[in-house]
Parts: structure tokens; sequence; C-alpha cells
């Protein structure tokens, strides 16, 4: 119960700073997707299951909140937060820039999901436009990662239940 207490607060802080701090700073007219960068971080982190949870919730608050199209946020970080988690059994290298890549590259794919299926829901925009969007939404959630990646890996072990040993 701890780890759901525990991982709520994170995406809805996450979600809190992207629609009030974050809203105001852009980088080349791209925001940070903040809830995209803590659900890819806890896919990483705990696996497939836990990031698809965490990207469904997180999508469907965001959707709510910030008055978009409900679902569609929703699939596309289930989707991002699985796909990252399943990734994670791969991934062998103990480098400290990965989790920076998988970001960045998780991110960008991931905006580009959502535009491509919100622009065949109706609403279209150009595809220039969209990948400039997204490449940059992906670095600036890259740019973000090296420091909120220590404070989410910090929240995951301490929500980790204590496993006791009996000889």
């Amino acid at each position: 119960m701890r780890r759901v207490w525990s991982w709520t607060v994170v995406v809805l802080t996450a979600l809190v700073l992207q629609s009030t701090i974050f809203a105001q700073i852009t980088l080349g007219g791209a925001k940070p997707e903040l809830v995209y960068l803590v659900t890819i971080i806890l896919a990483f982190l705990e696996g497939p299951s836990s990031g698809a949870l965490a990207g469904f919730f997180g999508g469907m608050a965001q959707d709510f909140l910030l008055n978009q199209p409900k679902g569609i946020t929703a699939l596309t970080l289930t989707l991002v937060g699985y796909a990252v988690g399943t990734m994670r059994q791969y991934i062998t290298t103990p480098s400290p820039l990965l989790p920076v890549a998988l970001v960045g590259g998780a991110t960008t794919s991931g905006v580009l999901f959502y535009g491509i299926v919100n622009s065949l829901l109706g609403t279209s925009v150009g595809l220039f436009y969209l990948i400039r969007i997204a490449i940059l939404s992906g670095v600036y959630n890259a740019v973000l990662t090296p420091f909120l990646f220590p404070v989410i890996r910090r929240v995951a072990e301490a929500s980790r239940a204590n496993r006791v040993f009996r000889l």
C-alpha cells in the first residue's frame, strides 16, 4: 500500500509542476512532459506493469486536469510505460547516460504517437510542427532527467517492502 501512495504522490506532483511552473518555461515552444518523465523512469526502475499502471493513471489525470481529449494521453503513457519496462530486461549497460537517452527517446516517441492519434481523431497539426515539438520535448525531458532521476529512484527504493529472511 505504501508503494501505491508513494507513486500517486510522485505522479500528481509531476502533473501539478507540469501544469503550473513548467508550463511557463518553454524551450523553442515546447514544454517538458513531466508525467512522461515519471512514467518512463518508473517503468525503467520497476518494470512493465508498474510503468503501465503509472502511465494509465497519470495520463487520465492529465487528460482530466488539462481538459484534453479523454484517454489519448492515458493510452500513450500506458504503451510507453509498458514498452520501456519491457526493454529494461534487455539493457545491460550501467551507463549513467542510459536514463537520459531512454527518457529523451521514449518522450519523443510518446509525443509523436500522441500527436498522430490526436490528428486521426480530428485535431490536425502540421507534421513538421509535431516532429519539432516531439524532439524538443524529448530534449527537455532528457535535460531534466539527471536532476529528477535520483529523487524518483530514492522514492522507488523507499517504497519497496523490506524482505525478512529467516534461517
